[in-house]
């Protein structure tokens, strides 16, 4: 059922619209003796989920008991992270999840469904994992709050992919991203229907009945002055929300170019990226709007890490970004990595398969690291004064000396590619 559904490309929803909304949504839903809401982490600090879960919290007070980020893999929110994100929000209220030892198992999706979504390429089964928190925590209502954007895993992010990945388990968060990443990213950005949903898809309707999950879906986009607006919202328990705010996003987030990027310069805000886990949307979102030899260069300064998990870290420093054909060697002949398949598909995501050079500048990591990983290094000062963030426009810009790049500030609200590679 759809308790809202208002945006469109041109709309600017305020707190207040948001507000207003999300109240009038809960009222539809009815009265709810114990609250749990699922948001992300500072990963998603520009989604307004802080916001709407303190809303939440007004709205039920004390009914609602408890607030688990949606961590996946990735590191806690600190003290600091969730005052900043989330506000007033009692901090008392927040969860942490633990991907290796926090989670149940609700069903398998059968390895022939499986074999049948990837047309043959796999055919293992896949665990729908969640934190046991939603199981034993005897809660009467479930909000998933977060942003639907496209996603170089999931096609679009979001819904269940909250529930499924962002408090799911090793094994099944392994196998999702590997499915992504077997299936070609390149067919699954921007797509909402695709192998990697369909398997989530599964388990939602076939294991997750029960849960008394409610999605609120937000939309954004930066404007032509940079400064975030809210597309949409989208409140609803079922595929039809999750549909509708993917529908707009697509309008929104997905630029489509005439001609491919010769040049490319993507800036990472350091209070949002730290790894290069995080960091390589500048890769993913970028790659299908790349030319053939064309050069990326990603300005890092917040980037200390390569994976935020010191496992996944360790992995990315062992193999490298090498591409495709070398990492699936490596899953087929080692241990390590065959046990740690997210990594792998993370490898194979953040390789242009020698199409196009990618320069990393970060503000943390040595020119010996980034190197050893198959990436290129400049510095980041020098950089930053040959492409002042502050001085360009999301777009393409002409430099002082005649030079055309396209900038993008950040890549994580949005896609970017070239028709015909889109197309092929």
């Amino acid at each position: 059922m759809l308790f809202c559904n208002t945006g469109n490309p041109q709309a600017s929803l305020t707190a207040e619209d948001l507000k207003a909304n999300l109240f009038s949504a809960l009222d539809k839903i009815g009265k709810r003796k114990k609250v749990l809401v699922i948001g992300p982490d500072i990963t998603r600090m520009y989604s307004r989920a802080g916001e709407l879960t303190y809303m939440a919290y007004q709205y039920y007070g004390d009914k609602l008991t408890d607030i688990l980020p949606a961590l996946g893999t990735h590191v806690p929110m600190t003290h600091d992270e969730i005052k900043t994100m989330y506000g007033q929000t009692p901090v008392n209220l927040f969860r942490n999840h633990n991907w290796r030892t926090d989670v149940v198992t609700l069903g398998n999706v059968p390895g022939e469904f499986v074999k049948k979504v990837t047309d043959g390429k796999l055919d293992f089964d896949w665990p729908a994992q969640v934190n046991k928190l939603l199981i034993e925590g005897g809660f009467d209502l479930i909000l998933s709050i977060g942003q639907v954007v496209p996603h170089e895993v999931m096609g679009m992010a979001n819904y269940n992919k909250n529930i499924f990945v962002g408090t799911g388990g090793q094994e099944g968060i392994n196998r999702s991203h590997f499915i992504g990443a077997v299936c070609n990213m390149e067919k699954i950005m921007g797509r909402a229907d695709n192998p990697v949903r369909k398997v989530l898809n599964y388990a939602s309707e076939n294991f997750a009945k029960h849960l008394p999950i409610v999605y609120v879906q937000t939309v954004l986009a930066p404007d032509a002055q940079r400064k975030m607006q809210t597309r949409g919202l989208f409140i609803g328990d079922d595929i039809e929300c999750f549909n509708k705010a993917a529908d707009l996003s697509l309008q929104v987030n997905f630029i489509m170019l005439d001609e491919p990027i010769k040049k490319a310069v993507v800036y990472l805000d350091p209070h949002e990226y730290k790894s290069t886990w995080l960091g390589n949307k500048s890769i993913y979102r970028t790659r299908m709007a790349m030319a053939d030899n064309g050069h990326l260069i990603v300005l890092a300064p917040g980037v200390k890490e390569f994976g935020e998990d010191k496992q996944i870290d360790a992995l990315i420093r062992k193999y490298g970004y090498v591409g495709t054909e070398k990492v699936l060697a490596a899953v087929k002949n080692t241990d390590d990595l065959k046990a740690n398949l997210s990594a792998a598909a993370h490898l194979i995501h953040g390789s242009s398969e020698g199409r196009f050079k990618i320069t990393y500048c970060p503000g943390k990591l040595t020119k010996e690291e980034i190197e050893s990983v198959n990436f290129e290094y400049d510095d980041l000062n020098e950089m930053l004064d040959l492409y002042n963030p502050a001085n360009l426009q999301n777009g393409i810009n002409t430099m002082p000396d005649g030079e055309k790049i396209f900038f993008i500030s950040n890549p994580g609200m949005g896609l970017w590619a070239y028709k015909n590679k889109f197309n092929q």
